[in-house]
């Protein structure tokens, strides 16, 4: 059992997780009866903390955005800086913490007062960075995603493929996943009943949000190796698959998930499953690694190109 102020954080911290709580949930989560849930919401709503109620069998709980700022400690130019800093973070300029900014931003503008969010945007519109080495994605686009994800909301987008032809998409988002460089949107994809990856880079402005669904089983137990073979492999006409004598961690530095799927095999050699647009760049990129390799798999004609560079250069050194 949790004692009285334990158990309010734990409840903020539940609201702060779903949209919407049924009062048995929560009641079951925290170990208490319902009665003492709606002695815990006044508690929190006496704090500040803006919890709003539905009543009958359907309803719940959900905590809103409210007039006055929740006691986080923080003021109110502390919470502009904390938005501003997770903005600028979420758009991928410090690396290694986009994925828990996203989620802290979509807890705090959640909360952030009316009166807060203009110095919010004005200050994210007058500061500029200098140009990263990849595209650059908009926060409100990540936090838009991440909520439905959080919340199972269908969401419609405009899309532009490679080729720069756009569509327009309805999905069931399930999960943003980010590789370092892009972030992707793995989502079922209902006008073509498959799951699809998305490059949130080209998704156009910020997605509408509709209809609540529940969730489908996932295309794959672990969506990073998924998404991986998805934005390697997939878009390629010539995929391969090579066994490369160097440790998995080697080789992964040298080929990043955009690029290939590596397998470790055991600690001295890996599979790696990649693939190309034309057989003709392909023997000078896998000479760039500096391993050996043996080809397992591959499209017709790589073996022949392969031989034929490789009696190119034995020749050139006579």
């Amino acid at each position: 059992m949790y004692g009285t102020s334990e158990r309010l954080l734990r409840l903020l911290s539940l609201l702060q997780a779903r949209r919407d709580w049924p009062g048995a949930d929560l009641a079951s989560r925290l170990e208490v009866d319902v009665r003492t849930i709606r002695r815990d919401v006044e508690r929190l709503r006496s704090l500040g903390y803006p919890v709003h109620a539905t009543p009958g069998v359907a309803g719940g709980y959900r905590l809103g955005a409210g007039a006055a700022l929740p006691p986080l400690l923080l003021d109110d130019d502390e919470a502009v800086a904390v938005a501003v800093g997770l903005r600028t973070a979420a758009s991928g300029t410090v690396s290694g913490i986009e994925e828990t900014s996203v989620r802290a931003l979509a807890k705090l503008e959640q909360v952030l007062p009316a009166r807060l969010r203009p110095r919010v945007g004005a200050l994210h519109a007058a500061t500029l960075s200098l140009p990263g080495t990849g595209p650059t994605v908009d926060a409100s686009v990540l936090t838009a995603i991440a909520a439905a994800c959080r919340d199972h909301e269908r969401l419609r987008f405009g899309y532009g493929d490679r080729d720069g032809a756009r569509t327009q998409r309805s999905v069931e988002p399930l999960r943003l996943v980010h590789t370092g460089r892009r972030w992707y949107l793995v989502a079922f994809d209902l006008d073509r009943a498959d799951w699809r990856t998305f490059r949130v880079d080209r998704i156009a402005d910020v997605p509408v949000a509709g209809f609540r669904f529940t969730p489908r089983e996932p295309p794959a137990d672990d969506l990073a190796a998924y998404v991986s073979r998805q934005i390697s492999t997939a878009p390629y006409p010539h995929q391969f698959v090579l066994r490369v004598a160097a440790p998995a961690e080697a080789v992964a530095r040298r080929v990043p998930p955009t690029a290939g799927v590596v397998e470790a095999v055991d600690e001295h050699s890996c599979r790696v499953r990649t693939g190309a647009n034309t057989l003709d760049t392909v023997p000078y990129y896998l000479a760039q690694w500096g391993f050996d390799f043996v080809v397992e798999e591959a499209p017709p004609g790589l073996v022949e190109r392969l031989r034929e560079v490789a009696g190119r250069f034995a020749r050139a050194v006579g």
